[in-house]
């Protein structure tokens, strides 16, 4: 494939851009990107267990178990029992891991929206369909 060195170099360069800015916006809170990141998937996709949300992470159900015990340290998230399944512990966030992804997110979008600013509404959606695509078969 012709452009695959540079489509390489974009991402990496989009990827360290991407991480440099995520890092400078949590190091105004007190939490780590890897707590950010499950609070942020838990704001998307509401209550689940620790198997499900270490699914979205790409990451194991003991690294999550970690990070879980560390955002109910700091009062971002609880567990509470389901009442389907006594077995099983849903991770639930509180108020203040509510009020930390609404505002997590929020820089999110605004970020997006900068990044398309250069881009017309079809080349937005072109990307947006490309995206779906490369994620779809690749993660």
């Amino acid at each position: 494939m012709k452009f695959v060195e540079e489509i390489t170099d974009e991402l990496l360069y989009f990827f360290n851009g991407f991480t440099s800015w995520e890092s400078s916006v949590i190091r105004s809170s007190d939490l780590s990107v890897s707590e950010a990141h499950a609070i942020e998937v838990l704001g998307q996709y509401g209550q689940m267990n620790m198997k499900s949300l270490a699914q979205k992470l790409g990451v194991t159900t003991g690294t999550t178990t970690v990070t879980v015990d560390r955002l109910e340290k700091k009062d971002y998230a609880r567990r509470e029992l389901s009442s389907e399944d006594r077995r099983v512990n849903l991770i639930v966030l509180t108020d203040k891991g509510m009020q930390a992804f609404k505002e997590h997110h929020q820089y999110h979008l605004c970020l997006t929206e900068q990044m398309l600013s250069p881009l017309s509404d079809a080349e937005i959606e072109q990307m947006l369909n490309i995206l779906k695509k490369i994620n779809a078969e690749t993660f």
